[in-house]
């Protein structure tokens, strides 16, 4: 059967863009994959290095592995290790990692809509404003638009106060600010200084421009793009925006006050800072939960700030955003879940629109996939490592949420611990994207109902 042309519709096109594959998942795989292999080979030559010679295997995976990723964890220091070609190399490749999840996650949304029956399709498109676009060729062309405008937006900013402040020459100021807003706006967290954006603390121009990026990138298309169409009527927006801005709203307020009440006394590291810095300094920690950027010295914070930005990290940003995690909405139907068990209703229902049951068991799965991936990582690196628990399980979190935070172990880590934390970056940039479409592409009614067995819970 000849397959029409894009216009057509989303189920049309996308059954011609995915017909040579079993199943669209497998396309997020294997175009990462091979985005990794072509960025890996790219870093493996002399001219990829700052000092004569080409860098080992290992880093170069690694490094390419985090980029496509948009992880930021490293093994070695960015900015002295890899040439100019090097870095552009990294820029390209977290850059093409953040567009290449936002247009697939939003496609596959189409993707799950268009494949409903018509009726069905009419009501998801009343209930999520966001995805109900049919036209794939403006979807993309948005989402790079986008993407290019937020960037040069914040290169704007960062290059004029790198010029202006910092004594930096026009073009290696631009070189800056376009690269850390590339890094910021994709949630890689790649910084071209060894001790991230540290020496930046006191500094509002850089830590808010850096902030409200990777904030921005963190919350997804979707939702962008329906508050950038209906910013005055919230009313009309859909339960995704609602969500995503409730969830991410509370992590953010929750995450700054928590943060800021125990590290206020720390002489390592707010304690030196003046009030407003501390406060700025935590809310940028709170946002970092995605973005892996650093104004203070992560290694010296206190064990239970730790904690707080494990259970930060672990929730992720937003769908079909640079964000990683098991994502806000997860953790927001599954919240919702659990009010409605406790007072006794049998339908989830949020703002005044029900959630599927097909959505909550997607929420439920990649919850315990990342509890899972979470814990057999935690297992492996302490094992194979001298370092603790509560660090190795810093470092497995910000792995599987492709965040980039670190304690500084990752280097000292053997190379089977390296291995481990690439396999975990590439699960958790990859996973729970194909995990939920494949959850609800491979729906299906049964035509016929088993008795009721009530079980003892709890």
């Amino acid at each position: 059967m000849r397959i029409r042309r894009w216009r057509d519709g989303p189920a049309i096109g996308f059954a011609g863009l995915f017909g040579k594959f079993q199943h669209p998942a497998q396309v997020v795989v294997g175009v990462f994959a091979l985005t990794i292999l072509i960025g890996t080979l790219l870093l493996k030559t002399p001219m990829a290095t700052a000092s004569p010679g080409s860098i080992d295997w290992l880093t170069a995976l690694f490094t390419a592995t985090s980029a496509v990723c948009v992880t930021g964890l490293v093994v070695v220091d960015t900015a002295s290790t890899w040439s100019a070609f090097g870095e552009v190399v990294i820029a390209l490749l977290f850059q093409a990692g953040g567009l290449g999840i936002m247009t697939l996650g939003t496609l596959f949304a189409l993707l799950v809509s268009g494949r409903l029956g018509l009726r069905a399709r009419l009501l998801a498109q009343a209930e999520s404003k966001a995805l109900g676009t049919p036209n794939l060729r403006r979807v993309i062309r948005n989402i790079v638009l986008f993407t290019l405008t937020c960037e040069a937006a914040a290169a704007i900013v960062l290059s004029i106060r790198f010029a202006t402040a910092y004594d930096h020459g026009l073009g290696r100021a631009l070189y800056l600010g376009v690269f850390h807003a590339m890094s910021a706006f994709n949630n890689a967290g790649f910084a071209l200084w060894p001790d991230s954006l540290v020496r930046f603390a006191a500094d509002p121009w850089i830590c808010l421009t850096i902030a409200l990026t990777v904030l921005v990138g963190s919350l997804g298309f979707p939702v962008m793009f329906e508050l950038w169409r209906q910013w005055r009527h919230p009313r009309r927006w859909s339960v995704l925006t609602r969500l995503t801005l409730g969830v991410t709203a509370f992590l953010l307020a929750m995450g700054t006050l928590i943060l800021l009440s125990t590290e206020w006394h720390n002489p390592r590291t707010m304690g030196p800072l003046a009030d407003w810095d501390k406060l700025m300094a935590s809310f940028f920690l709170a946002v970092m939960r995605t973005g892996g950027f650093n104004t203070v010295d992560l290694s010296q914070l206190h064990p239970s700030s730790w904690l707080v930005s494990d259970l930060l990290m672990f929730i992720g940003g937003g769908s079909a955003g640079t964000s990683g995690g098991i994502k806000v909405t997860a953790l927001g139907v599954l919240i919702f879940m659990v009010w409605t068990e406790m007072r006794g209703y049998a339908d989830v229902n949020i703002g005044h629109r029900q959630i599927p049951a097909t959505a909550q068991r997607q929420a439920i799965a990649i919850t315990l996939m990342g509890v899972s991936l979470v814990v057999i990582s935690t297992y492996l690196l302490v094992v194979i490592s001298p370092n603790a628990l509560d660090q190795v399980l810093f470092e497995a979190i910000s792995a599987f949420g492709t965040v980039g935070m670190s304690l500084g172990i990752t280097a000292g880590l053997p190379a089977a611990g390296q291995l481990l934390l690439i396999v975990l970056m590439f699960i958790g940039r990859t996973g729970p994207l194909t995990l939920g479409s494949a959850l609800a592409l491979r729906e299906r009614d049964r035509r016929y109902v088993l008795p009721k067995e009530y079980l003892i819970v709890g």
